[in-house]
């Protein structure tokens, strides 16, 4: 009988002790948390990397240490850039963020992020697929739908202008209307409208829908014009193909007076 107290203190013990190892490991996660957002700030990120990892391993479930971590990955990736290092770099710096959403999934710099350093890539399907996530996770950012927008004009460019040099249509046949190009003929204009017709409007409404929210978004206003553009290209008739020029070129003049407008604004002293 007097086993048990004995060992029921024993067990006490082992909690105890638990319990104090997992505090130091909280603290020690703190600490090198700190540490490293001191490196982040200097922009010393590979310091920052190993403070940060090393608060992860001490502290598994300090979200803003794996945060930190992936920020610092994604410091070192250059936009565009094609090198296998940088290539490298920029997925470490995804699966870092992607470690953060199975924590948080709705996290908006995680999202925004990885939908970011896949537009750089030029993967453009994945890059669509978190703006897409960053719309569910809150529906009132006008921005995903910009990029969406952004995104699908990327798509559609390349497949234009590469079927107008094959075709060498890539010429304006009036040289006082540059913006002009003579329309395709029958057989490639259907084909470019079955590739990119439903990219094109996709895009239109994803615009429409930033600038319901944000009226003065002038970036949104001249894609408006440049997906016009890729729509008036696929028009089987020349009223519809000069409607959407039409509409391109007024919202050309919009993004103008909405950047002179923001530009005032941004100018003007607070009160």
């Amino acid at each position: 009988m007097k086993r048990y107290p004995v060992a029921a203190l024993a067990l006490l013990l082992v909690v105890v002790s638990a319990g104090c190892s997992s505090i130091v490991n909280k603290l020690k996660a703190r600490d090198q948390l700190n540490k490293g957002v001191n490196a982040f700030r200097n922009a010393q990120f590979q310091a920052a990397i190993d403070h940060f990892q090393q608060a992860v391993a001490f502290d598994p479930g300090l979200v803003n240490a794996h945060l930190y971590l992936a920020m610092s990955y994604f410091q070192q990736y250059v936009p565009g850039g094609t090198s296998p290092d940088n290539i490298k770099i920029g997925k470490q710096a995804i699966e870092k963020f992607q470690e953060v959403l199975k924590m948080q999934p709705n996290n908006p710099t995680a999202l925004a992020t990885i939908a970011q350093i896949y537009y750089n890539m030029k993967e453009f399907d994945k890059a669509k697929e978190y703006q897409r996530k960053r719309i569910e996770a809150d529906p009132n950012n006008p921005e995903p739908y910009y990029w969406i927008g952004v995104i699908d004009w990327a798509i559609c460019l390349p497949r234009q202008v590469a079927l107008r040099r094959e075709l060498r249509l890539d010429t304006p046949k009036d040289p006082a209307k540059p913006d002009i190009l003579p329309p395709l003929p029958e057989k490639a204009r259907a084909k470019l409208a079955e590739e990119n017709g439903p990219l094109i409007d996709e895009g239109i409404k994803a615009l429409q829908k930033d600038l319901q929210m944000k009226p003065n978004d002038s970036d949104a206003m001249a894609y408006m014009n440049l997906l016009l553009r890729q729509k008036a290209d696929i028009e089987e008739s020349a009223s519809a193909r000069e409607a959407d020029l039409k509409a391109a070129n007024d919202w050309v003049q919009k993004a103008l007076e909405a950047r002179k407008q923001n530009a005032t604004k941004a100018s003007s002293p607070a009160t």
